[in-house]
């Protein structure tokens, strides 16, 4: 689950750098929305508004997760995100920092054969 202020805004962002495919909408108390996008077959992200978060679970809700995700198509990957940082290399495995629209830092390591 992800926290943001602009639900649509990281629908878009993950659905146009990922590829992620959007696999449910869903109407919660108060009108607000809950989208779920999945980023591979096993992977999917519960986006949630953080004013929602605010209400019915304030003790998380200015919490950001820490992702990582495993890529088997890394350098291609790097050079498609906008906002792909340097690679670097961590214990023998190369990685490399993103930001999603509100400035949430993720980082993609690449798959070990």
């Amino acid at each position: 689950m992800i926290y943001v202020d602009d639900v649509d805004m990281n629908v878009e962002f993950w659905t146009e750098e990922f590829g992620a495919k959007v696999i449910a909408r869903q109407t919660l108390n108060g009108g607000y929305q809950n989208v779920i996008v999945g980023i591979s077959k096993e992977i999917e992200l519960s986006i949630f508004p953080k004013d929602y978060i605010r209400i019915y679970s304030p003790e998380v809700s200015e919490n950001v997760p820490s992702l990582m995700f495993f890529a088997d198509n890394f350098d291609q990957l790097h050079d498609e995100l906008l906002s792909a940082g340097e690679i670097t290399e961590v214990n023998g495995v190369l990685t490399f920092n993103f930001q999603d629209p509100e400035g949430n830092y993720f980082v993609v390591a690449k798959s070990q054969d």
